[in-house]
């Protein structure tokens, strides 16, 4: 990391997302925070204001939807601020049978999973190429790895952010801009409550630490690593899908996402 550089981090008011900012503002890396809270952001802002010399900026907006993302970006050119590095944290999931969730909250999350991680990529990615440095940090989950009967848009959701970032990853390989997907399983932050899915077996049997994800995906990312899957027990769940009948997977998931 180079000092004086930007990165903007969505998700930014809590769990992974804040401690990604706390780590790049130790390396001396401005900060751009973009969460739907003001309250929240300017919480975090002088957290880390106090314990850091370097700029922050906060923008309140909710990313899901497309006017903010366009206001987001008037806003950066107006100010003059470059985006050296982006960090793609911002995301929901949603507990229930496809046939009972909400279908404006499922397309709204659609949208801030996979559309707004598409498009911010797009805005700030062509820059980084033409300067031959920085990079993207995207936030997928476990769950990319297998499809997942009670939780299916989420899941789905994230397979689409893995995906398209191995590939992106694959068109930077002769430059020195780097491309990072995160698959962290359940992690101590507000997702399982607002997904309704801290009742699920997968929850109660134990989640990650939010400053131990965000450490591996720090360093991670620093070593140019296009994938990185948090502690070992999430290392071997992921590689051992791949070997089951898609069917066993399935059920296997179901089992583990049921409310306890």
């Amino acid at each position: 990391m180079q000092k004086n550089q930007t990165v903007l981090i969505t998700g930014a008011s809590s769990g992974i997302g804040k401690e990604l900012a706390k780590l790049f503002a130790n390396d001396g890396v401005n900060l751009v925070l973009v969460a739907r809270s003001e309250g929240n952001l300017t919480s975090v802002k002088r957290e880390i204001e106090s314990k850091t010399d370097v700029t922050i900026n906060i923008f309140p907006k909710d990313l899901s939807k497309e006017d903010d993302i366009i206001s987001l970006q008037k806003e950066l050119i107006s100010q003059n601020i470059q985006i050296d590095y982006l960090v793609n944290n911002a995301g929901f999931g949603l507990f229930g049978e496809f046939i009972n969730t909400n279908l404006e909250e499922e397309l709204n999350m659609v949208d801030l999973n996979i559309r707004t991680v598409t498009h911010l990529t797009k805005l700030f990615l062509p820059g980084m190429v033409e300067r031959n440095k920085g990079g993207v940090i995207n936030i997928a989950s476990t769950a990319a790895f297998q499809p997942g009967p009670l939780m299916a848009v989420y899941y789905a959701t994230k397979a689409y952010v893995l995906s398209f970032s191995e590939a992106i990853s694959n068109e930077m390989k002769d430059t020195n801009v780097k491309i990072t997907a995160v698959c962290p399983g359940a992690t101590d932050t507000n997702f399982g409550n607002r997904a309704n899915m801290h009742e699920s077996k997968l929850f109660q049997s134990g989640v990650g630490s939010v400053s131990d994800v965000a450490n591996a995906s720090y360093e991670g990312f620093k070593k140019g690593k296009t994938l990185v899957i948090p502690g070992i027990t999430n290392k071997m769940l992921a590689n051992s899908v791949r070997f089951m009948p898609r069917k066993i997977v399935t059920k296997v998931v179901r089992f583990m996402q049921r409310r306890i």
